[in-house]
């Protein structure tokens, strides 16, 4: 007869994200601003009917953002 297979270990809570970096200081010596709010902000209290068209937009949005960086 085999052994029983050892139990796994059973994962733990999420860790903690960081929050937004502190604006930082360029070349020119200016600052960077801070993102703008989430386009998720609010979602879970806006109907489900209206995620769709949030996530879109932002897929969109991450798409024009991309196609500007130099390709390798």
């Amino acid at each position: 007869m085999t052994e029983p297979a050892q139990p796994r270990p059973v994962p733990g809570p999420p860790r903690a994200v960081p929050g937004p970096a502190a604006p930082r200081a360029t070349d020119a010596g200016t600052a960077l601003t801070a993102p703008e709010v989430s386009p998720f902000t609010g979602l879970a209290e806006r109907p489900v009917a209206d995620h769709v068209a949030v996530y879109e937009a932002e897929h969109e949005r991450l798409q024009r953002e991309l196609s500007t960086i130099d390709r390798l």
